[in-house]
C-alpha cells in the first residue's frame, strides 16, 4: 500500500466499502471486483479495500473477533502481536504501576491497543508514514493515545516512564519484506533498546531464535508459545522483570495459559531406558532450556543426551508436553519399516523427528502407506541409538 492507496482507504467511502465487503474469498475475488467497479468505484479503492478485506480475513488467527475493526498492511500483520499476548504484556505495565509507556516501533498498534485497554496513555512511535496512519485509525478510540511519525530512536521520552519496543525484524516496505539476520540492522535496534533496559522499565519483543548469548544478565526471558506455535520471546528489564525468574516459558492456548519459571537455564535430567510414554515439550520450554525442571515435574528423563524427548513409566497431564504412549519399536532402515507399516495396516501416519537427518514429507511418500489404521512414528535417538518409535498421542 502506498500513501495514494492510503489516502482513499481512510475517506468515508473508503472505508464504508471495506466494512461492507462480504468474507473474503480468492475464487470469487474477480466477480467481485467486477461488481464493485460496476458500482462506479475506482479500480484503486477496490484494489485496496479487497486488499483489506484480504488481510482482516487473515488477522483472525492474531486478532479473533476483533481483526474486522482495524486496518493493516501485509508487513504490519506479519510482525503484529496476537491479542491475547498483547493483553499478558500489557499486564506487566500495570502490574508495575506505570504511568505512561512509550511504544517505540508500534506498528499497527497491537500492544498499544492493550496497552491503553488497561488505562495506560501510550505514546505510540512508527517510522514507516503508511503504518503510522493505520496505527492512528486503529487506536484512535482511546483518547490516550498519541501517535506519532517518527524515529523511534530520536522521539523525546519525556513524560513516559516505561519503554516498549517491537523492533521491525523485516526491510523497510508494507508490502512483501525479507527477514533481517543482523540484530543491530533491526529498528529500533537491540542495542538501543538494551541500552534504555539499563536506565528504565523496558520491554523488547524479539524472535523466538534470537541469540541466547546476546540477553543481557539481567533481563528476564519468556518464550511464549500459542497453540503449539512459538512466536516470540519477550525480554523484560527494570520493574518489569520479576524477582528471581531470568527464564519463563508461557503457554498460550484456548483455555488459558500456563508457565513454568526458573532462576536460570535448568539442567538436563539423567538418560534413562525408554519408557512406557514419551513427552514431547512444547517450544517455549525448549528454547528456554528448562527441559530439566519440566522432567523432574513429570518424573521423566531424557530419551537421549541432548535430545530434546523425555520418557516416563506413567503419564502426567501437562500443559507444557505433548504425550505419547509407545506403542512398540520398530526397525529403524527404511525398508525394514516400509515393510513393517504396511503389516500394519497404517496408512495414516504423523512423523516426528529429533536428531536424526531425515525430511519427514519425503520419507512420508517413499514408505508408500497403505491402510485404515493411523499411528504417530518418531524417529529419534534411545540413549544415543537411532530408533522408529510407534505411538500414540495421549489425550
Amino acid at each position: 500500500m502506498d500513501s495514494a492507496e492510503l489516502s482513499l482507504l481512510l475517506t468515508t467511502e473508503g472505508l464504508r466499502l471495506v466494512d461492507s465487503l462480504p468474507e473474503y474469498s480468492a475464487k470469487g475475488a474477480v466477480q467481485q471486483v467486477a461488481a464493485l467497479r460496476k458500482a462506479g468505484h475506482s479500480p484503486e479503492l477496490v484494489a485496496a479495500a479487497l486488499t483489506q478485506s484480504r488481510l482482516r480475513q487473515k488477522a483472525r488467527a492474531k486478532f479473533g473477533g476483533f481483526a474486522h475493526r482495524l486496518l493493516y498492511t501485509q508487513a504490519g500483520l506479519e510482525q503484529a502481536t496476537r491479542l491475547k499476548v498483547a493483553a499478558l504484556h500489557a499486564g506487566r505495565f500495570r502490574d508495575a504501576g506505570v504511568r505512561r509507556v512509550a511504544d517505540l516501533g508500534c506498528g499497527l498498534g497491537a500492544d498499544a491497543l492493550a496497552i491503553a485497554a488497561l488505562g495506560i496513555p501510550v505514546l505510540a512511535v512508527e517510522r514507516d508514514e503508511v503504518t503510522a496512519a493505520l496505527a492512528a485509525y486503529n487506536l484512535a478510540a482511546f483518547p490516550d493515545v498519541e501517535v506519532v511519525h517518527a524515529d523511534a530512536e530520536s522521539v523525546s521520552l519525556e513524560g513516559a516512564d516505561a519503554v516498549y519496543l517491537d523492533p521491525a525484524r523485516r526491510t523497510a516496505g508494507t508490502g512483501e519484506t525479507s527477514r533481517l539476520t543482523r540484530p543491530d540492522d533491526y529498528s529500533p535496534s537491540v542495542g538501543f533498546a538494551f541500552g534504555l533496559g539499563e536506565r528504565m522499565p523496558v520491554g523488547v519483543k524479539l524472535g523466538p531464535g534470537f541469540d541466547r548469548e546476546q540477553i543481557p544478565g539481567s533481563a528476564e526471558a519468556q518464550w511464549v508459545s500459542v497453540d503449539g506455535q512459538l512466536v516470540e520471546m519477550g525480554l523484560w528489564f527494570g520493574a518489569l522483570a520479576r524477582s528471581g525468574v531470568r527464564r519463563s516459558a508461557l503457554v498460550v492456548r484456548e483455555g488459558g495459559s500456563a508457565e513454568l519459571t526458573a532462576a536460570a537455564d535448568s539442567v538436563d535430567a539423567e538418560v534413562r531406558p525408554l519408557g512406557e510414554f514419551v513427552y514431547e515439550p512444547d517450544g517455549s520450554i525448549i528454547r528456554a532450556r528448562l527441559i530439566g525442571a519440566l522432567a523432574e515435574r513429570l518424573g521423566a528423563g531424557m530419551l537421549s543426551a541432548g535430545i530434546a524427548y523425555l520418557t516416563a513409566d506413567s503419564v502426567v497431564e501437562t500443559p507444557f508436553a505433548a504425550a505419547f504412549r509407545v506403542r512398540e519399536r520398530l526397525p529403524a532402515s527404511e525398508t525394514a519399516l516400509k515393510r513393517a507399516l504396511r503389516e500394519r495396516r497404517i496408512g495414516t501416519l504423523e512423523i516426528k523427528k529429533r536428531g536424526v537427518d531425515v525430511d519427514p514429507a519425503a520419507l512420508r511418500t517413499r514408505l508408500s502407506l497403505k491402510g485404515a489404521e493411523s499411528a504417530t512414528l518418531i524417529l529419534t535417538r534411545v540413549d544415543g541409538a537411532h530408533e522408529a518409535l510407534l505411538v500414540d498421542r495421549v489425550g
